[in-house]
C-alpha cells in the first residue's frame, strides 16, 4: 500500500540505494513511477506492506516501510531486491555497488572510491566536517533528522583520529 514518504513516521525502516550517476529528469519520473507501482503491490505474506519511495538528488533512491502495520519478510524484501535489478538494467545504472561514497561538494554529488579515501584525508581533499551521504541510516526520521551528516559524525571517523 503506497503512502507519500512525507507521511510515514520516523520509525519506519528505510533502505538507500546509491546510483551511480546522476538521473535525467525523464529517467526520474519513468523511474518514480515504477516504484509506485511496486510499492502499491508490495507485500509481505500477503499482507500488504505501508511504504513508499523517493530519489533525491538524483543520487540515491529510498524504499521505506513501516513496520507497524506489517514488517517485511525475507520474500518481501527479495522481491524489492529482484525489482531493483531490474530496474539497474532497464536505466542502465548501478544500485548495489557499496565501493564508492558519496559527499556533497558545492551543491553537488561527488562519489569517490573507497579505496581513496585515506588519501583523500590526508590531502585535506575530505575533512571531518565533510558532509557525506550515509547509505547505512536506518529509519525516515534519521534520514530528514541527520542525512546527509559530517563524515566526523559517521564509520568514517575514524579516518579523522590522530
Amino acid at each position: 500500500m503506497y503512502v507519500p514518504f512525507e507521511q510515514l513516521p520516523p520509525y519506519s525502516r528505510l533502505w538507500v540505494y546509491q546510483i551511480n550517476r546522476p538521473l535525467t529528469p525523464e529517467e526520474e519520473a519513468e523511474m518514480n513511477q515504477r516504484l509506485q507501482d511496486f510499492v502499491t503491490e508490495w507485500s509481505s505474506h500477503g499482507r500488504d506492506l505501508q511504504a513508499s519511495f523517493s530519489i533525491k538528488e538524483h543520487h540515491f533512491l529510498f524504499l521505506a516501510t513501516n513496520e507497524q502495520v506489517a514488517s517485511a519478510s525475507g520474500c518481501s524484501i527479495d522481491k524489492s531486491v529482484a525489482f531493483l535489478r531490474q530496474l539497474e538494467q532497464e536505466f542502465n545504472v548501478q544500485l548495489f555497488d557499496r565501493t564508492k561514497l558519496a559527499f556533497r561538494e558545492q551543491d553537488q554529488v561527488r562519489t569517490v572510491p573507497m579505496s581513496e579515501v585515506k588519501a583523500l584525508v590526508t590531502a585535506g581533499a575530505l575533512s571531518p566536517d565533510s558532509l557525506y551521504f550515509d547509505t547505512l541510516v536506518p529509519t525516515v526520521g534519521e534520514l530528514q533528522n541527520q542525512w546527509p551528516k559530517p563524515a566526523k559524525d559517521t564509520w568514517l571517523a575514524r579516518y579523522f583520529q590522530s
